[in-house]
């Protein structure tokens, strides 16, 4: 459960979608048991999912695996292309808050957790408390029990180890960004 929680953190930007199927992407803060984010008054996600249940998509390194790139291509030629990708799954019912102090609290968490990286972080106490308190007029809090957190890390595990060798070789030669992170979770896992 650890690693789904950090996958989480390590990619806060979700998928949210409505159990009526109504979705939107959004940066969400997992805290214990709940999920937690905000919208703009003006997104209309926010609408009915008081009660609601809602599944959140966290993704991750994900890229086109070409079967060229298997060395049992050229024993027995039975392979096709695929996709290997990392996500997590958050399932859950969702609550609404919309006090100034909750919403202001929530976003300096928010802020905080992304601004952890940098050298000289901003706060949100770096803004006037008017002009925050204002804003926070402008969007509604949501939390989310989690009831359920899947995790689906989708590597080439079910070819041989020269296969997913292969593959990693072939993601390196790409030479992009998304080729090599793909790797990177391959070799790892």
């Amino acid at each position: 459960m650890e690693v789904l929680r950090e996958f989480v953190g390590a990619h806060p930007l979700g998928l949210l979608v409505r159990g009526d199927l109504e979705a939107t992407h959004v940066p969400m803060l997992l805290q214990g048991e709940f999920l937690r984010f905000h919208v703009a008054r003006a997104n209309p996600v926010w609408h009915g999912i008081e009660g609601a249940g809602v599944l959140a998509v966290f993704s991750g390194p994900n890229h086109y695996v070409s079967p060229s790139w298997y060395p049992s291509k050229a024993e027995h030629g039975r392979v096709v292309p695929t996709w290997n990708y990392t996500a997590v799954y958050v399932r859950g019912t969702a609550s609404l808050f919309e006090g100034t102090d909750e919403l202001v609290s929530h976003v300096g968490e928010m802020v905080d957790a992304q601004e952890a990286r940098f050298a000289a972080p901003w706060r949100v106490s770096d803004a006037p408390a008017e002009y925050v308190a204002g804003l926070t007029r402008g969007i509604v809090g949501v939390s989310v029990r989690v009831e359920s957190m899947v995790g689906k890390f989708k590597l080439s595990q079910n070819r041989s180890a020269a296969d997913r060798a292969g593959v990693v070789a072939g993601l390196l030669a790409l030479g992009d960004r998304a080729a090599d992170e793909v790797a990177g979770v391959m070799r790892v896992g």
